[in-house]
């Protein structure tokens, strides 16, 4: 990975406080509902999940709270720390374990571990090799297992300056980008579109590929202040999810997440 981790390391307050906010609820929310859709078809019992780039828990804690053991793997040790003390606030840390590693150079007991599902959320905006990294985070998947990868839409960019920003000269030079920046981890970002990582994950075998949208209008509400109040969040929470898989939203949502089962098509 290109990044130090020091960066992300820094940044962890502002990072927990975005979590916090509407838009960070809504990502974690609807990224949880989405994966819920498919874990009743792996068995009964609780399942193994390996949570790639996984930063402080964010994900982990929600899929712990309904029983499931989940690794996580980062290389940021203040981001571990993070989400060791989260598991233990929400007595979870039987059920999380953290481990400090380049997702691209996994530990051998982790690389052959047959995890029933191994998330892959906020990585590829990251990396240069995305064929790469997706094949190292499929390699601890047992065949018929659940895979998810999240990333930034690159089709919401152009949306995202010619709303909030109201730049159409910028939003017009977004057609020919795939660069972007964050400020919150001050890192260079390669944004990508579903439909082209699609194609990856099927020459990776993998199957049975959905593609779901997360945050489809909140990031296009200007008024970030009404986002805030209970009862606008709890209708807007209601409205994400409805199109989360319903196009043409999805194709236009600021995050994009695809699920896949690994292995050939029974």
């Amino acid at each position: 990975m290109a990044e130090a981790p020091g960066k992300f390391d820094a940044a962890m307050t502002t990072w927990q406080e975005w979590q916090d906010a509407p838009w960070g609820r809504l990502r974690y929310a609807i990224a949880e509902a989405n994966l819920v859709r498919h874990l009743a078809e792996l068995g009964d019992g609780p399942l193994r999940v390996l949570d790639l780039a996984g930063g402080d828990g964010g994900d982990a804690v929600r899929l712990a709270a309904r029983g499931h053991h989940v690794t996580i793997v980062d290389y940021a040790p203040a981001m571990l720390a993070a989400a060791s003390e989260r598991a233990s606030t929400a007595g979870l840390a039987e059920l999380i374990t953290c481990v400090q590693a380049d997702v691209a150079a996994l530990p051998a007991d982790l690389a052959e571990a047959g995890f029933d599902v191994v998330l892959c959320h906020n990585l590829l905006p990251y990396v240069d090799d995305v064929p790469g990294i997706l094949a190292s985070a499929l390699a601890p998947l047992r065949p018929g297992g659940l895979f998810s990868v999240m990333a930034i839409n690159r089709h919401s960019a152009t949306l995202k300056l010619a709303i909030r920003e109201m730049n159409p000269a910028a939003a017009l030079a977004s057609f020919g980008t795939d660069r972007s920046r964050t400020a919150m981890f001050d890192s260079a970002l390669t944004l990508h579109a579903a439909d082209e990582i699609v194609p990856v994950l099927r020459s990776l075998d993998c199957h049975d590929v959905r593609h779901y949208g997360i945050r489809s209008f909140c990031d296009y509400i200007t008024d970030d202040a009404r986002k805030y109040d209970p009862a606008f969040y709890a209708e807007l929470e209601r409205l994400e999810l409805a199109a989360t898989a319903r196009p043409p939203y999805m194709h236009t949502a600021r995050l994009f997440q695809l699920t896949a089962r690994k292995g050939p098509r029974p």
